[in-house]
């Protein structure tokens, strides 16, 4: 499965390598490296997004959930919240799912410039905030740029309700996603360097 809003890019690539086929059977193209060079390179860049825009279905642990593929690169609590970052990179799957039962209550863009992700100063880049109702209180969730991933998108707006593990957006090429739990309530269950998956692995558990 891909990611929706994948079928542009793969769809225009696929068309070029068509056209490239038919070129070929026409007797059009002016010299066989030609031919070789611009399938190779085609069917590369097709490979490469198809890779990119992979969407894996998900099963959903128990408890809060990860939001994003990756590394854990922070676990920090920050007054009333417990702050759980994962840094993604360029191989991981990059479509970002709700952590818990939710209703977004709004959908926030904020900072500048875009710094490498996995430095603490990266909290300031260009990024988008969900901030959503839940059973366990008030979770916030965001999505940051880097240095190379400049595009984040988005699939829900203000008022849309959906289930854990569902799809919520996506980051273009990598970068990081937080999760901000209220710490009455949970409590974080991942380490710095754990690997975690989307809509599957469990971040935080309620604490009783």
């Amino acid at each position: 499965m891909f990611a929706p809003r994948a079928g542009r890019p793969l769809g225009a690539v696929a068309v070029i390598l068509v056209v490239i086929a038919a070129l070929l059977v026409a007797g059009v193209l002016p010299h066989p490296l030609v031919t070789v060079v611009a399938m190779s390179v085609g069917t590369a860049v097709w490979a490469f997004l198809a890779v990119f825009f992979r969407d894996p279905e998900r099963t959903p642990a128990e408890g809060i959930v990860s939001a994003a593929d990756g590394r854990v690169r922070e676990v920090a609590r920050e007054g009333e919240r417990w702050r759980v970052s994962v840094f993604m990179n360029v191989t991981d799957v990059h479509v970002n799912r709700l952590p818990v039962d939710a209703t977004v209550e709004s959908v926030g863009d904020s900072g500048s410039g875009y710094r490498p992700a996995y430095r603490p100063d990266a909290a300031h880049n260009v990024q988008r905030s969900y901030r959503l109702a839940t059973p366990v209180g008030p979770v916030e969730v965001v999505q940051m740029t880097g240095v190379v991933a400049r595009r984040l998108v988005g699939f829900v707006r203000a008022g849309w309700s959906g289930r854990k593990g569902d799809r919520f957006g996506m980051i273009v090429l990598g970068s990081r996603v937080d999760v901000l739990l209220p710490a009455s309530r949970v409590a974080p269950a991942v380490r710095v360097g754990d690997r975690v998956r989307a809509g599957e692995t469990t971040i935080a558990r309620e604490v009783t």
